[in-house]
């Protein structure tokens, strides 16, 4: 059976093999091609000159990516007809579709449904609050039409995959069956990850980090304001403080923040790391802040959880059904967050019970768990095709 997956994601092509830049590796392409005998994957590309290094590998067995034009633009929006001849000749070519929340997703349910093909829909975040944070004017204008279109096509979608458990299905009910799966991997965490936690909580008296994992390029992430908060935080402390930040992007902007807030010297930018540096990075973390302005299930937190950090966090998307009502702030509230820092910082008991809550709620997302969920709902989608089943439109 023949797969097409439709998403916006951008792959990097260097001859003939593909990369991604985390969000769709070897790794989690593996979830379909271990079910569907074929998958096409359309999707936007960039051709590079050079082996990218920092990036995962994408390329595997039984796995085809087909280029869209980049019509996302005002200046390459012509595109949009050439886009949609692709679109539409892989959905006819294909036996079922997967699409991800995303204009070329949603391109692929609009033939989905005119050809009659079964279909199956993964919400991976909120259409409205990613385009209003987005930071334009165009994003906010965008919002909300944008909003209703997909609540309308994830209701009547026969199939769906949130990534929360609870957030987006209130948000984008549906009528079809579904399922939750994190697209989070973790590997089963040693206790000994807990225990050196703790002694490193215990043995802190000097100096305290603050770390968030994000893209610095974009600005719902939220870094702007823990910058704003360390203008609050540092000279009502005892301990030297730093804050980390990992991450792809341009941090000029940010830079230009700190120094406005007159605490560049307490921000270090850390770059992209490889997968395997990311849980020295967290170790070396006191308290990880992920102050978004908005999320799905964002899989830095539950890695933060797997290494037993205490986590503070905005109240967007799924990070409020991962971490407890006492590591919350309200997003945008900068002051908040302070104040909570603040609060929690120079408190052993308080980082002792989060740093335990976490790294056993972070068992719930062990790939193993996660992964066979995905599978048997994959494999129950596939069985009801060849029954000729569910896939008929809602």
């Amino acid at each position: 059976m023949n797969l097409l997956f439709a998403h916006d994601h951008i792959f990097y092509k260097y001859g003939d093999v593909y990369y991604s830049n985390g969000s769709f590796p070897q790794k989690t392409l593996k979830r379909y091609t271990r079910v569907f005998d074929k998958v096409n994957f359309v999707s936007r590309q960039i051709i590079v000159d050079e082996k990218p290094n920092e990036i995962s590998l994408a390329s595997t067995e039984n796995l085809e990516f087909v280029r869209v034009p980049n019509f996302k633009t005002i200046k390459d929006f012509y595109k949009i007809k050439e886009a949609k001849e692709i679109i539409k000749r892989e959905v006819e070519n294909a036996d079922c579709i997967i699409a991800r929340t995303s204009s070329i997703g949603s391109l692929a349910v609009r033939y989905a449904k005119k050809y009659n093909k079964p279909y199956l829909i993964e919400v991976v975040g909120c259409t409205k609050d990613a385009l209003w944070n987005h930071g334009s004017l165009a994003g906010k204008l965008l919002s909300f039409p944008k909003y209703f279109k997909s609540k309308k096509m994830i209701k009547e979608a026969p199939y769906v995959i949130y990534v929360t458990s609870e957030f987006l299905q209130k948000r984008y009910p549906t009528l079809g069956l579904y399922t939750n799966c994190s697209n989070v991997n973790i590997t089963k965490g040693s206790e000994r990850t807990l225990e050196n936690r703790l002694i490193k909580i215990n043995n802190n008296n000097s100096k305290i980090v603050f770390g968030t994992i994000g893209a610095i390029d974009i600005e719902y992430k939220g870094h702007d304001l823990m910058i704003k908060a360390l203008s609050l935080i540092k000279d009502n402390v005892t301990k030297e403080i730093e804050y980390k930040i990992v991450g792809g992007g341009n941090p000029i902007h940010l830079i230009n923040l700190a120094k406005k807030y007159d605490v560049l010297d307490l921000v270090t930018f850390e770059g992209t790391l490889e997968n395997d540096e990311i849980n020295n990075f967290l170790d070396s973390v006191d308290i990880y802040i992920q102050p978004s302005r908005t999320e799905g299930l964002p899989r830095a937190v539950i890695e933060a959880m797997s290494r037993a950090c205490p986590i503070i966090g905005s109240n967007v998307g799924g990070i409020p059904e991962l971490i407890d009502k006492e590591s919350i702030f309200k997003k945008n509230n900068y002051k908040e967050l302070a104040n909570l820092i603040l609060d929690v910082s120079s408190n052993k008991i308080w980082l002792e019970n989060k740093a335990k809550r976490n790294f056993n709620e972070s068992k719930k997302y062990e790939n193993t768990i996660i992964e066979e969920r995905r599978t048997q709902f994959l494999n129950e989608f596939k069985k009801e095709i060849y029954l000729n089943k569910r896939f008929v439109n809602i």
